[in-house]
């Protein structure tokens, strides 16, 4: 599975970005799907997970109520709408393919190149 990330670019603190990673390949559905951050100077680190079906998502807390995961299999794409944006939410986000809802990216069998967001205060 290969994977793309993109619709990041530079918002306003409380604007809004909707990030989109699309995926080839004919598996795309049988694998959980989770978004990972990278800030500057900072660890990955988990942001959001989606199960194969998009019945089921997890959160890290500091995006909790603010960002939303979701995918469309019949697009093979997974996206994660992040409003209320902070500073502290500048980074390379990164999306990734595994099978299981892991908050480590290294639990992930494919993982894409990131997009960057800066958010501006």
């Amino acid at each position: 599975v290969q994977l793309q990330a993109s619709g990041g670019g530079l918002v306003q603190a409380g604007g809004s970005l909707r990030l989109s990673c699309a995926a080839s390949g004919r598996t795309f559905s049988t694998y959980f799907m989770g978004w990972f951050r990278q800030a500057p100077g900072k660890e990955r680190e988990f942001v959001a997970a989606i199960s194969q079906s998009g019945g089921s998502t997890w959160y890290a807390d500091s995006v909790k109520g603010r960002f939303t995961i979701s995918r469309s299999n019949a697009k093979d794409t997974v996206y994660v709408q992040m409003n209320s944006l902070k500073p502290e939410d500048t980074a390379v986000y990164y999306c990734a393919a595994g099978r299981s809802p892991s908050q480590r990216i290294d639990d992930y069998d494919y993982r894409g190149r990131g997009t960057e967001v800066t958010v501006s205060s």
